[in-house]
């Protein structure tokens, strides 16, 4: 049973890593038809009739067409290496609703499509058969029947219920109230930190993109500012106490800031190897500025980009503010527990 949940995790994990270029490739695409034509493009103007149109449907390709499919792909390829692609893929687009049904399940549809998928296709590939066919199998059997069974069973027996849990779940999410939206930026905020682009951080970060994809974009704004204040949290800490620090670890100020920019939080991941205690200091930073984003009910309509997307942001100087507290916070923490250099270990950099 512990081996299956593991591969579940690690089938996550892998699916997560592989869509991420379709999300933030088509994310910024669509931000940038916006910028381009403004918020209401999709409806005023056909597709690729003008430039910002253009734009805003190519990014869409990502966003729309290939990020659920693509997600339940990999996850059946986690469990059950190549041939799991295509099933996996097949069951993912079912859960976007292609017939318009009314199940469409998203994110959480292709997870649970691209689990079974990779089993399935484990299971067929254990189907005994003579040498003289087994050739057939990777080619021809698997992908056939493992199409056809995970489509047959996404429209008839689980589309529905997870479409139902999709819609209760975005139902949930967007009638949340201040307290549970404290909850859960304190949550989120800490998960984002925590690992720093590890495990806990992409369930983070997956939630936000979920929620995106239901048209709810606080989520996503709250993870642009716990993901941007690590960085920053340790170049302002840097800056202020100079003497609690090596010649050698501020030679990276430039480059925290330069991750802060752009919403790459493994910049801070030497300075954490370091010193352990600066991982909860990241993560109360990180909580505040979730949690006041949430409060202010900034959204941002791209899923990744950092500072440079702000043209996505309904409320620029609140995030800005949001960030600039989150780091300030962990930098006081940082700087709380850092010991100040002797004049030996300074002089040995």
């Amino acid at each position: 049973m512990r081996d299956v949940v593991d591969d579940i995790k690690e089938a996550f994990l892998t699916g997560v890593s592989y869509m991420l270029p379709f999300v933030v490739a088509g994310g910024i695409l669509v931000a940038l038809g916006f910028l381009l034509g403004g918020y209401d493009i999709p409806n005023t103007v056909e597709p690729g009739r003008n430039f910002a149109s253009t734009i805003f449907w190519i990014g869409k390709i990502g966003l729309g067409t290939f990020m659920v499919p693509i997600l339940g792909a990999y996850v059946a390829f986690s469990i059950a290496d190549k041939p799991g692609i295509c099933v996996g893929m097949f069951g993912g687009w079912l859960a976007t609703d292609p017939w318009g049904m009314g199940y469409s399940s998203g994110f959480i549809g292709a997870l649970i499509a691209g689990i079974i998928a990779g089993y399935l296709v484990n299971a067929l590939k254990k189907i005994p058969l003579p040498n003289a066919v087994r050739s057939l199998l990777p080619t021809l059997i698997i992908p056939v029947i493992g199409c056809a069974g995970i489509c047959l069973l996404m429209h008839y027996v689980i589309g529905g219920p997870l479409g139902a849990l999709t819609s209760a779940l975005t139902t949930m999410l967007n009638n949340l109230g201040t307290g549970n939206l404290v909850l859960l930026g304190i949550v989120q905020g800490c998960m984002l930190a925590f690992d720093m682009g590890g495990p806990c951080n992409k369930v983070a970060y997956a939630f936000a993109l979920a929620c995106m994809e239901t048209g709810n974009y606080a989520p996503m704004a709250a993870n642009f500012v716990a993901c941007c204040a690590p960085p920053l949290a340790m170049a302002f800490a840097m800056l202020v106490a100079p003497k609690k620090f090596t010649k050698e670890d501020r030679t990276g100020i430039a480059g925290c800031f330069a991750g802060a920019l752009c919403m790459i939080t493994e910049f801070a991941i030497p300075y954490a190897a370091k010193n352990l205690k600066y991982i909860p200091c990241f993560m109360v930073g990180s909580a505040v500025g979730s949690v006041m984003s949430y409060l202010w009910g900034i959204t941002i309509r791209a899923p990744h980009g950092g500072v440079f997307v702000v043209f996505a942001m309904n409320k620029v100087i609140p995030f800005f503010i949001c960030l600039i507290v989150a780091g300030a916070v962990s930098a006081a923490l940082i700087v709380l527990v850092s010991k100040t250099k002797t004049e030996e270990e300074l002089a040995a950099e």
